[in-house]
């Protein structure tokens, strides 16, 4: 599976709030890093991250590009709340070995109306 298509899977199955579809789609040791959070290491981490987050709010991405260098995917996305984001995978084996991502997560707390952490 090439990056793009591996993409597109992986956007279908967060969109149905699938979390063992997600994390199947992941390496065994494998990293998430939205920048906002602290990472998430290995599948089962993964899993249990998107099941957390599916459980509070209903989220959906809509693909707005999708780019591919190498084993690089990118992907460009926005959400029916105007929310915009970036993420990038690396892909090893047909699976995501490395996740980052860059969204405004006060803007996504105030979407959702969740609760605002004060440090």
């Amino acid at each position: 599976m090439t990056p793009r298509e591996l993409i597109r899977n992986w956007v279908d199955a967060f969109n149905s709030g699938d979390a063992e579809k997600l994390s199947s789609y992941y390496t065994h040791d494998a990293i998430n890093h939205q920048v906002a959070e602290s990472e998430v290491r290995g599948q089962a981490a993964i899993r249990e991250m998107f099941e957390n987050e599916f459980a509070k709010v209903e989220m959906h991405c809509i693909v707005e590009n999708i780019f591919e260098d190498g084993e690089w995917g990118i992907l460009e996305w926005k959400d029916p709340l105007g929310l915009r984001g970036c993420g990038f995978f690396q892909i090893s084996d047909g699976k995501i070995k490395y996740q980052r991502g860059y969204w405004d997560k006060l803007s996504f707390l105030r979407q959702h109306n969740l609760p605002i952490p004060h440090e």
